[in-house]
């Protein structure tokens, strides 16, 4: 799939960026923190009971329209972005690592990475992604090594679970362990969308009734999960309870830039009251394991 160059220009608005460029690794780290500022990873359709399909298309109109989602859509319409604008990009089968767990290659998440020609003529590889909620702010050089963006720290090595891939290491104190990533390059999404099924509709998702949504920026990153705040950067997290439904869409619209725009307000409405019903659920429970 490619954009025309009006969609191309819309998309490049939505993300805050005036001027079409040609492929650089400048532009490219322009897109990257443009892209992951501008649109959060959220679950909010999921929860509502109305997943969007993942087809490219699908992916794409959902940044047109000033919408989000998850890992599927958003590295799935980066892609076509950076595809209509001339880089070379290519998709990869991947797997996140959560806390406690151990590695695996599941293909629960669409890895990229990036294709630019060196001095010498030779391609050097980078790692985009926008779909990892706490993700990297910049493109990462797909070589082994350390590196720091803000307060987050990322190791690149090669994967144990993925012959001839690489893994993605996370600072110790976000929100996952690490990243595994195929080598082989997918000319389409079509073997993910059994896994979006299982993400978007299985009672067993972790994402079923949980409400998450997450950004990056250049200091650190947010988070809002149901109706916690937490906010992360340098000096730590800081954490504060939302307690009512007026600072809650304030929240979601001033600091994720998630308005809720397909929803009426009548939705938002019911939408609102099924999180603090489920966040005053959590509270309960967690006093009762604190005072068994």
């Amino acid at each position: 799939m490619m954009l025309t160059r009006p969609e191309i220009k819309a998309y490049l608005r939505r993300i805050g960026i005036g001027e079409i460029q040609p492929p650089s690794l400048e532009f490219l780290a322009e897109l990257h923190r443009a892209h992951v500022s501008a649109v959060s990873w959220q679950t909010v359709d999921i929860v509502a009971g109305r997943p969007v399909p993942i087809d490219l298309d699908a992916s794409v109109r959902l940044m047109l329209e000033n919408r989000s989602g998850y890992c599927f859509h958003l590295n799935g319409a980066f892609s076509v972005l950076l595809r209509s604008l001339g880089f070379r990009i290519y998709r990869h089968r991947a797997g996140v690592q959560p806390a406690g767990q151990e590695p695996r290659l599941s293909g629960f998440h669409l890895g990229l990475t990036v294709g630019l020609t060196d001095p010498s003529g030779q391609e050097q590889r980078y790692i985009v992604d926008a779909g990892l909620g706490d993700m990297p702010f910049e493109p990462i050089p797909l070589q082994d090594g350390t590196y720091e963006q803000g307060p987050l720290r990322y190791q690149v090595e090669r994967s144990v679970v993925a012959e001839g891939g690489w893994r993605l290491v996370h600072d110790p104190l976000a929100s996952f362990v690490g990243v595994d990533f195929a080598p082989e390059e997918l000319e389409d999404i079509e073997e993910f969308k059994p896994r979006h099924e299982f993400y978007s509709r299985s009672p067993e998702s972790p994402w079923h009734q949980l409400f998450l949504v997450r950004n990056r920026h250049a200091e650190g990153s947010n988070e809002l999960r149901g109706c916690i705040w937490s906010r992360r950067d340098a000096n730590g997290i800081e954490k504060s309870e939302i307690r009512s439904k007026s600072q809650w869409l304030e929240v979601l619209g001033d600091v994720f830039r998630e308005h809720l725009t397909a929803y009426s307000r009548l939705e938002r409405d019911e939408l609102w009251h099924c999180v603090w019903k489920r966040h005053e659920e959590w509270k309960k429970e967690k006093m009762q394991q604190s005072n068994p």
